[in-house]
Parts: C-alpha cells; structure tokens; sequence
C-alpha cells in the first residue's frame, strides 16, 4: 500500500541519516558509492529533506556530508565513463589469484598443487577469466588485466 512505502522510505531515511551522523567524523565515502544508484537517490531525498531543517550544528554538518557524498558519486559517474575498460563482472578473489599465478608463468598444474586444488578446477576458474576479461588465451589475459590495472605491470 501507498501508507506503507511511505513509511519504508521514512524509515529509510531516518537509517541513512543516522548512519552518516556516524560515518560523518570518519569521512567513509566508498561504503555509501559501493551502493550504487539506490544509494544515491536515497542521499538526494534526506539532502531535501534536511534543507527543510534549521541549518545549524548536525544538521549542517550531515547536509555538507550528504553534499560531499553525492559529488563523489557524480565524480565516480564521470570516472566510469571515461574508462569503459571498467569489467561488467569483476573477478572474483580466487580468479584474481590464479591469474596472478598465470602472470608468473605457471601451468595449471603448478597452480592446482600451489593452490591445493584439482588442475580442473583450475581450467574452469582460467576459463571465467578469459569470459570477464573478453580473451583467449592466458598471455592476452594477463595483458588485458594489466592494462586495467589488475595485475601489477
């Protein structure tokens, strides 16, 4: 019902805002961005919000937060679309590790015993890699992901 979502949006603002009277003093930023777009528009909606209060001592300091908050988020807009190298689906933690592996030169064997998993495990994780980072062949894939900046040059 409309009552409801209402209520839901309510609360949710009143939960944002007091996660940035307690993000505030840090100055998190990341946190809020890695929310994408829902975030964003949650800020813009206690930004007005907040406008309608009295412009003094937490008030003020969580509006300019809010304000600080959203200008990183258009910053990491502008960010994203100048570098549309960014992965659709980014690598996982394992991913990352076994092509590190693959960027030092070893088979799938070296990297399923260094690893304490089976080589076929190994060829299906080499094979995700190739499918996020658009390649074929182990030495494009260590290219393309030091030119996203995924491996160390």
């Amino acid at each position: 019902s409309e009552s409801r979502l209402t209520n839901d949006r309510q609360r949710s603002l009143r939960q944002l805002e007091r996660a940035l009277v307690l993000a505030e003093p840090e100055g998190f930023v990341r946190v809020f961005l890695d929310e994408g777009e829902t975030m964003r528009a949650l800020l813009v909606e206690l930004q007005s919000t907040l406008a309608l209060r009295p412009d003094e001592g937490e008030n003020r300091r969580i509006a300019a937060y809010a304000g600080r908050l959203l200008a990183a988020f258009a910053q990491s807009a502008v960010a994203d679309t100048r570098q549309p190298s960014n992965l659709i689906e980014p690598l996982s933690e394992r991913e990352l590790e076994i092509l590190l592996l693959v960027a030092q030169g070893l088979s799938n064997r070296e990297i399923a015993d260094r690893l304490v998993i089976a080589v076929s495990t190994v060829k299906s994780h080499i094979n995700a890699i190739y499918g996020k980072l658009g390649t074929h062949r182990r030495t494009q894939a260590v290219v393309t992901a030091r030119e996203l900046g995924l491996l160390p040059a």
